[in-house]
């Protein structure tokens, strides 16, 4: 079977020791990122709504990923367990919330569907029991008594017959194709949703030119950053899925650089869906509104453009079931 050197190939001491520090490090960076979302969720009831609420789980699973990420050691094989199911659980997690949140848009504005809410239920068990599911697939297919990494981290052990192919087929069943098929759902996904909000768009303005420069302007600016939303996950892990198959081509020999990118970019997968898709209108504007209490020499501070901003726009999650309803 093989051992702890072989599958970590030429990476010296000083390179795992600098990859453990980008993930400590990007890790810590989400899970304040994330952390920060889930605080604003529990402490502003404003924001309990059930478009937010999707967000809230997002931005918790993130957390945890992230969390699990941070204690890991692949030097010590119960923080390496630890961190492997638990980030594996998590990450998954965190990927599929962002589909509950892209088919909720889709439901709402091109099905012209009412009932989001009442699929709660479903959403918990689709998002955790497919986590869940996958994870223990994993966990099945692996030898725990011999404990190596795929790429830079502990991410899987070796398999039961020895072989790198049946460790990398595993992996990618149960991460890399949930994954890439969640990325492809939400891309088609937001592609529908903002044609169909842009056809809108466009038959208002044939109705009233002088109201559609008024209220296109948000608009706007709300689909250019659903655009991005997908871009998020690819950005993340398009590095480590191309550090899987250099892995899976040569098992023995490991670029650096590219570990580096896999690492760095998957550890900041919860800062980024943090800002995207936690850091909206409505959360800047309650932000603001406990700032009204601050003395004045604080509140000078802050920039004097955030009220504006809360003020002017509303949640994009929300106010995409108000401007449907009309």
């Amino acid at each position: 079977m093989a051992t702890v050197q072989a599958v970590m190939g030429n990476l010296s001491a000083s390179d795992r020791r600098i990859l453990t520090a980008v993930n400590t490090g990007a890790s810590t960076f989400s899970f304040i990122g994330s952390g920060f979302i889930v605080l604003c969720y529990l402490l502003f009831k404003e924001l309990r709504k059930f478009s937010f609420k999707l967000v809230f789980f997002l931005a918790l699973s993130d957390m945890l990923c992230s969390f699990f990420s941070i204690i890991g050691d692949p030097s010590k094989g119960f923080f390496c367990y630890a961190q492997g199911y638990t980030t594996h659980f998590f990450c998954v997690a965190s990927f599929l919330w962002t589909t509950t949140i892209a088919f909720t848009l889709h439901r709402t504005v091109v099905r012209h569907k009412t009932d989001v809410e009442d699929l709660e239920p479903m959403f918990h068990l689709y998002v955790w029991g497919t986590s869940g599911v996958v994870t223990v697939i994993r966990s099945i297919s692996n030898d725990h008594g011999h404990i190596s990494h795929i790429g830079a981290w502990c991410w899987a052990q070796t398999g039961r017959t020895g072989k790198a192919s049946m460790i990398f087929a595993v992996h990618f069943i149960t991460f890399y194709a949930p994954l890439w098929g969640a990325i492809l759902f939400n891309a088609v996904t937001y592609f529908q949703v903002i044609r169909m909000l842009k056809n809108a768009t466009r038959m208002a303005a044939g109705m009233s030119e002088r109201i559609f420069q008024f209220d296109s302007r948000p608009d706007v600016k709300v689909l250019n950053r659903w655009g991005y939303y997908p871009l998020i996950l690819i950005g993340s892990w398009f590095f480590g899925t191309i550090n899987r198959i250099h892995d899976f081509i040569e098992p023995g020999h490991k670029i650096f650089w590219l570990s580096l990118l896999d690492v760095g970019m998957a550890a900041l997968m919860g800062l980024f869906n943090s800002i995207a898709y936690g850091l909206n209108s409505s959360v800047r504007r309650a932000i603001y509104e406990r700032m009204d209490l601050l003395p004045e020499r604080l509140r000078k501070w802050f920039p004097k453009s955030l009220r504006s901003r809360g003020q002017q726009q509303e949640s994009e999650l929300v106010s995409l079931k108000i401007q449907d309803q009309q």
